[in-house]
């Protein structure tokens, strides 16, 4: 009697599983070689018309995958099938661990779980389509490196296609059409259309001739095998899988395990088995030639003596008998492109959307980090983060580059000005043809490089004036800067960090107000010949029934509102534009401090953005400072142990200083930290109510016309009066040097 023959399974991969396995190593496994659960699915056998030769053409016997098979708690699994098929996939991290590793004890594992749950499970058939998968996924070229297994245990001898049978068919698979006839193949596909709406499994499952009406037949659950088939002859029984193989003359991979589980658990040697290979639901209408199905009668050898059974005439020793707990072996390994067993690759590099590729690997360095050096950071925070930054010179090209570093998908820039051929070689985001025809507004041809650079980030400019005190506004052009500044509110309400970056101190005015009032995190970058200063401006004033800024003078130092830039100051910001030369219109610095500056000043916000406070995460003092407190001279030796000396604990990334001051003449940074000043031009409680209260013409307006109106605001006048009064009624007298 021949040897039943059977259709290996492939698989049919979406190329969305292997982005879907990307992010599940980039964000979740990262260096852990976990196994991993799949949930896929197969169909009964498929094929196509060759409109050519108008033959049917056979496909592929598949397992497919996509997306949804990577399910874990936060990406739900596939939506239901009728053949769910449950896989183990084990990534590797580099590709010699794939090469080496010992693939055959990891099939192995997969068949005594198959073994062991046909012998033992309450549901042995959810187990018997198991396989296994093992990867190694190269990120940085989206080539994918996989070997799918299929274990199916191994019958010694194995199943046979009865010469004979009692319906006079025998020797090869016949059309179930003919066997069962059109009312019963009608019952089944109805039968089994109800359970797959009912959302119960069909691959494997029992018919039997109708208590009621024995031409009909009756599905039944395969655990129940001898319950069901109770008072039922051999001869009407009936195994039933669906088929996922379009081959008449060879069934599908499953029945391998499903004959594997009839014989162990029921002691089954012989049955008549239905390869169910029509869509499900399908009505066989009279004469019908599309139906593909097929029955055939199967048998294995029978114990004939101790170690030996009998199988068409001849006499083999026993390998694995009905019942007996010893594990068979199996087979199973998927052959690549060439026919062999091996690996297969998928180079999914030239086929992929580069915009695509782009927003994969642009966070590939920060996704890194978590794996051994920064577990704890919270990218989503960082990248969520909107950032404005007013000033789109060369320290705004610097913090733009750097925040998409750090993976900040939205940033805005405001300037006024436009590209002038001093600043391609300065400015990073400019080039040679952006000064031509009088110049390219500043901030849009930034924002337009950045899409350049990265398509995927959100980038606008906005050419504004920003509006300053000791510069009146004349009366005709009020309405403007009206406009101008409702514009920069708006800008200030749809940002989360506000960066000030312009080249004058009074510039700075406004913008400091506004991050006072509205409680915007502001980053404060400046440049001098080699020194630099980056700052945050502290938490807002208290609102209205808090305590004051007076009150704040009885708190600890460490425990005080941090100041802002205009808090070390006693004089009004007044015009400091008027009448300078040309090196004083220039911000003349040292090439390389701008981008240290624009650095330092992303790195500080990302720690305030990290810290489990945020805006109000306490200053960190530099132990370097400390040292020099207690009277130390020199460098500590805790400064050259680096941020690591001075980790804060609520910040992953290490300590949030509120000043940082740079001399790049000797290469130190000094770590400041400044208390809010209860009479502050920007940030004090008096002049962010003022602004609240009155607005633009009542406060905004008259700071930029009239002059000693902030100083008035936040009583400095009274303290220059009671200071001159104080030097009047000094008696100073010289002293004459007396001669030896």
């Amino acid at each position: 009697m021949p040897l039943a023959q059977f259709s290996p399974f492939g698989a049919l991969i979406h190329p969305s599983f292997w982005q879907e396995l990307t992010t599940l190593k980039i964000d979740k496994l990262q260096l852990s070689d976990q196994a991993v659960q799949l949930l896929c699915h197969y169909t009964t056998g498929r094929t196509v018309l060759d409109r050519t030769t108008g033959n049917q053409v056979n496909l592929g016997c598949n397992l497919v995958l996509d997306a949804s098979s990577l399910a874990n708690e936060d990406r739900p699994g596939p939506s239901y099938q009728p053949c769910p098929a449950i896989g183990t996939l084990k990534n590797f991290n580099t590709i010699e661990d794939f090469r080496n590793a010992d693939k055959q004890a990891a099939f192995n594992d997969v068949t005594n779980k198959i073994w062991d749950s046909i012998l033992h499970s309450d549901d042995p058939c959810s187990d018997l389509t198991r396989f296994l998968v093992l990867t190694f996924a190269d990120l940085k070229k989206y080539r994918f490196y996989y070997w799918f297994g299929y274990p199916a245990l191994v019958a010694k001898p194995g199943w046979t296609i009865d010469e004979a049978s009692h319906d006079g068919h025998g020797g090869a698979w016949i059309p179930a059409l003919e066997v069962l006839g059109e009312r019963s193949m009608n019952h089944v596909s109805s039968s089994l259309a109800r359970r797959k709406a009912e959302e119960k499994s069909c691959n494997f499952f029992l018919l039997r001739p109708g208590r009621s009406d024995p031409s009909l037949l009756e599905i039944g659950e395969v655990i129940e095998y001898e319950s069901f088939f109770e008072g039922v002859q051999e001869s009407q029984r009936i195994a039933s899988f669906l088929d996922p193989s379009p081959s008449s003359a060879a069934p599908g991979w499953p029945l391998r395990n499903f004959l594997a589980l009839l014989s162990a658990r029921f002691g089954v040697s012989r049955t008549r088995i239905l390869c169910w290979k029509d869509e499900i639901g399908k009505s066989f209408e009279p004469g019908s030639l599309s139906a593909k199905s097929v029955v055939g009668h199967l048998s294995i050898a029978v114990e004939t003596g101790p170690g030996h059974v009998q199988s068409g005439g001849k006499s083999y020793q026993i390998a694995a008998q009905a019942n007996d707990p010893s594990l068979p072996s199996s087979v199973g390994w998927e052959r690549n492109a060439q026919g062999k067993l091996g690996p297969k690759v998928a180079d999914l590099g030239p086929m992929m959307d580069p915009a695509r590729l782009a927003d994969q690997a642009v966070d590939l360095n920060l996704k890194l980090m978590k794996w051994r050096i920064m577990p704890d950071i919270q990218l989503e925070k960082i990248q969520k983060t909107k950032c404005l930054l007013l000033g789109a010179g060369t320290l705004g090209c610097y913090v733009a580059r750097t925040l998409m570093g750090w993976g900040v998908r939205h940033i805005t820039f405001v300037d006024s000005s436009k590209v002038s051929f001093s600043n391609p070689v300065r400015q990073p985001l400019f080039e040679f043809e952006d000064c031509l025809d009088g110049g390219k507004p500043k901030a849009q041809c930034a924002a337009d490089r950045l899409k350049k650079v990265y398509p995927g980030i959100n980038a606008t400019g906005h050419q504004l004036n920003i509006p300053m005190p000791g510069h009146p506004v004349p009366a005709s052009s009020t309405e403007q800067v009206r406009k101008d500044v409702e514009k920069l509110e708006q800008l200030f309400d749809e940002h989360d960090a506000i960066y000030l970056l312009m080249d004058s101190r009074e510039s700075r005015w406004l913008p400091s107000l506004l991050g006072a009032a509205k409680g915007k995190l502001v980053l404060n970058a400046a440049l001098g010949f080699d020194t630099f200063l980056v700052m945050r401006h502290g938490a807002p004033p208290p609102k209205e029934g808090g305590s004051s800024d007076e009150d704040q003078l009885s708190k600890p130092p460490e425990e005080r509102r941090l100041g802002c830039y205009f808090c070390n100051d006693i004089v009004a910001p007044a015009d400091s534009l008027t009448d300078r030369t040309l090196d004083q219109m220039c911000t003349v610095t040292r090439p390389g401090l701008a981008a240290i500056a624009g650095a330092s000043a992303v790195e500080l916000m990302v720690s305030v953005v990290q810290h489990d406070k945020g805006l109000d995460a306490p200053a960190a003092a530099s132990p370097s400072n400390q040292g020099r407190a207690r009277g130390h001279g020199g460098i500590e030796d805790d400064d050259r142990k680096g941020s690591s000396a001075v980790k804060d604990q609520g910040c992953a990334l290490g300590s949030v200083p509120h000043q940082i001051r740079g001399f790049l003449a000797q290469f130190n940074n000094m770590i400041i930290v400044g208390q809010a000043y209860d009479r502050c031009t920007a940030c004090s409680e008096r002049v962010v109510r003022a602004y609240q209260d009155e607005g633009f013409q009542g406060c905004l307006l008259r700071a930029f016309n009239e002059e000693g109106y902030l100083e008035k605001l936040t009583g400095l006048d009274k303290m220059y009066e009671e200071a001159e009064a104080m030097e009047a009624a000094l008696d100073w007298e010289e002293e004459e040097e007396e001669e030896e």
